[in-house]
């Protein structure tokens, strides 16, 4: 396992991004490439991570691997390390980091939709975060995205929302008087968003807050069928909505 970095001052945010954006989608496809608007202990404003993670079978592979993107990164970043060791331990414990426990959390994520300008509509969840601690991801999805039942990779499978472009946001703090200030960020951020995204994740989506899609039609149909078929009283708990209306039912699955 290597890593690489690219990060940059938040003022070059759109030539960062762009650039990642363009290079990911014929990228290595054992690479994970994310993108991350965040605070850098030790200096001052936002930033901009690049961050590439390579899984191979030899040190010469994960170089070759990374190299690209070490030949086209942007001039300007401030810090930057290309193929450095890493492990699944060292990347549990940076998320851990990243996501501290004791401290009051406002998540929410989505999928932009793919004919989207990407740069311009995520600039200000990149660029404006709440609070020190607070962060901002998108996630290259394609080109597994692009995978459909007809090929026979997603056949069954019911988490089959997917676009392109995965997102999300992280508003952390540790006083409750910035309830109201991280809380409304993220509410903002989504508002503004609704008309560019297709639907989103479950697991980092709270329908009590903000109802959305999160299956593909048929999918959501059959999973919905089978509850009711098998489930009718609601014994297994389902994803609960503003003060649980949905019921047995179910949610609506709907933008």
């Amino acid at each position: 396992m290597r890593s690489s970095a690219y990060i940059y001052e938040k003022k070059d945010y759109r030539k960062a991004f762009q650039w990642i954006l363009d290079i990911s989608p014929t990228y290595d496809d054992g690479t994970e490439i994310v993108c991350v608007g965040n605070h850098i202990p030790g200096r001052t404003g936002g930033h901009i991570t690049i961050l590439l993670v390579t899984m191979k079978m030899s040190e010469e592979e994960a170089r070759a691997a990374l190299q690209p993107a070490h030949d086209s990164a942007p001039h300007g970043h401030v810090i930057s390390w290309f193929c450095k060791e890493t492990s699944l331990a060292q990347e549990y414990d940076d998320q851990h980091a990243a996501n501290p426990n004791g401290h009051r959390y406002a998540v929410d994520n989505g999928y932009v939709n793919n004919d989207a300008d990407v740069v311009s509509v995520l600039e200000k969840a990149f660029t404006t975060l709440p609070s020190e601690k607070s962060f901002t991801l998108w996630y290259a999805m394609n080109p597994a995205s692009r995978f459909t039942v007809a090929d026979g990779k997603l056949k069954d499978m019911a988490l089959s929302m997917q676009t392109d472009h995965y997102f999300a946001t992280y508003s952390i703090w540790e006083d409750d008087s910035d309830d109201d200030l991280c809380q409304s960020w993220v509410k903002g951020i989504f508002s503004e968003l609704e008309p560019h995204l297709a639907g989103s994740y479950l697991g980092d989506a709270d329908f009590q807050v903000r109802n959305t899609k999160f299956w593909e039609d048929e999918q959501g149909k059959r999973l919905m069928h089978i509850r009711k078929t098998w489930d009718p009283r609601g014994v297994i708990a389902g994803y609960l909505d503003k003060d649980d209306k949905s019921g047995v039912v179910g949610l609506a699955n709907k933008r």
